[in-house]
């Protein structure tokens, strides 16, 4: 008989998602969903609001990455002021937005997949966590919890507290950095390094062991899309976008991150609150693409660090094309903190990165704004209209983890055809199923707008918990 099994929720994942599986009477699965549960109402609760204070009401979206949305905000601010900004201003708002980078994806690789890589798939689900890796394996754990912290630190050190920092503002940042500070932060780099080089050494030993899963952990072409520098590699802050499809073959080259719209669309599904973009020209589905460090590391043609270039050319000596399989996104993490945190020392040996003069003052000198930076998931997009009062009209979102959406979903569905079979199914099946969305580390918090076709309710209740109206749909 047909079957259906739902994973809910899927865990080791920032935000609340389930996956349903749907079987034939022969035990083939024959579709895979990945359910995004919540509902994010970002874009109509701005409207409103004066858009200087759009920084910190969109830096709440997420306690993960919180520094990518105030950067990006910024930028989309910068362009309503239609100012530019000093340029010590945009040094210090890349150090800080390479700083989440390194804490956010030591977060994903340490606390949410290391323990499927060190303790095997099949381990008992009890087990696989930090806190078990923290007795089977304590040099590993200890290296992640540091390099978290690490990039904590740094924003904590620069922004005055670790979450939802108020530092990155319209026109700059709203104070200089300091000799000490900066000291303090360089003398932080060293053990940071050779943490990151002691994982990624293991690691590459590791990977041996996940040839089965590389096979089918999303493995399949796509186009991939990021930013790019003028030299063509990759950029995290500013440049232009660059499309390129699973045979390494330049898309498109230089778009205008503020033309967006007109390259990309985005498509909704009535089983998830998360919408799927996807480039225009090749249409929905087929313009589906995936975005973050696998795609960073696709689309450049090096880093423009010694370390991290060491370790590119080896990550990509092993095919000549981009690499497809989004197992890999693991070991790209690896490199872009090291590339980070290389760039990072790079940025505070300017001498120019003591200026006073951190920020530029306007008034509303244009009704639209667009700002675009890469945060460790990806592309980050805020689009935002406002009045002659320059209080908020329009919101638009695009988030990096949405990008991805229709290479998740399709993931899931190689996986579960490749492993979920038979009428016995193993915990371990199912686990590998999840284990390829954590390979995207999707931050489903972030990312859920979308106007579907999900049941909804809502209600109001009063002080004694009495229920006063309720709002249903579907």
């Amino acid at each position: 008989m047909s079957r259906t099994i739902v994973i809910d929720p899927v865990t080791r994942l920032e935000g609340h998602g389930k996956i349903t599986l749907k079987l034939d009477d022969a035990g083939i699965v024959q579709d895979a969903m990945f359910h995004v549960t919540q509902l994010r109402g970002f874009e109509k609760f701005c409207e409103g609001r004066p858009f200087y204070e759009m920084p910190n009401i969109t830096a709440r979206i997420c306690g993960i990455c919180p520094v990518s949305h105030l950067v990006a905000s910024s930028k989309a601010c910068d362009a309503i002021l239609a100012v530019q900004i000093p340029p010590v201003a945009a040094n210090l708002r890349k150090v800080l937005n390479l700083a989440q980078l390194v804490q956010s994806h030591a977060l994903s690789f340490f606390y949410l997949s290391s323990p499927d890589l060190l303790l095997g798939m099949d381990a008992p689900p009890e087990e696989r966590s930090i806190l078990h890796l923290a007795h089977s394996h304590p040099s590993i754990a200890a290296d992640g919890v540091a390099l978290r912290q690490f990039g904590q630190r740094i924003i904590e050190i620069m922004a005055g507290k670790r979450i939802h920092p108020g530092w990155t503002i319209p026109g700059g940042v709203n104070e200089p950095l300091s000799a000490e500070k900066r000291d303090r932060i360089l003398g932080m780099i060293p053990l940071a390094v050779a943490a990151i080089q002691r994982t990624l050494g293991w690691f590459r030993k590791e990977i041996e062991k996940f040839s089965a899963e590389i096979e089918v952990f999303a493995n399949f072409p796509t186009l991939f899309m990021g930013l790019i520098d003028d030299r063509g590699l990759a950029e995290y802050y500013n440049g232009a976008l660059r499309v390129i499809d699973s045979e390494g073959n330049i898309i498109a080259g230089e778009l205008d991150p503020a033309h967006y719209a007109s390259f990309l669309g985005e498509e909704v599904e009535p089983f998830t609150y998360m919408k799927f973009p996807y480039y225009k020209p090749l249409g929905y589905p087929g313009g589906a693409y995936r975005v973050g460090p696998l795609a960073r590391l696709n689309l450049a043609g090096r880093c423009d660090t010694p370390l991290a270039d060491a370790e590119w050319r080896e990550f990509r000596a092993t095919s000549a094309r981009p690499l497809l399989s989004s197992f890999h996104y693991h070991q790209a993490r690896l490199i872009e903190m090291l590339h980070a945190t290389e760039k990072i020392e790079a940025l505070l040996a300017d001498k120019g990165i003591l200026d006073k003069h951190v920020r530029a003052i306007a008034s509303v000198n244009n009704s639209e704004g667009v700002g675009v930076a890469e945060a460790p998931r990806g592309t980050l997009i805020h689009h935002y209209k406002v009045d002659e009062n320059g209080l908020i009209r329009w919101v638009n979102l695009v988030i990096a983890t949405g990008h991805n959406n229709a290479a998740m979903n399709r993931g899931i569905l190689q996986a579960a055809r490749h492993y979920v079979q038979g009428e016995h199914i193993a915990e371990g099946m199912l686990n590998r199923v999840e284990a390829v969305v954590r390979t995207f580390d999707p931050c489903l918090s972030c990312s859920t707008h979308a106007m579907g076709q999900m049941p909804l309710t809502v209600e109001l209740r009063a002080p004694d918990g009495s229920l006063v109206r309720e709002v249903r749909r579907g």
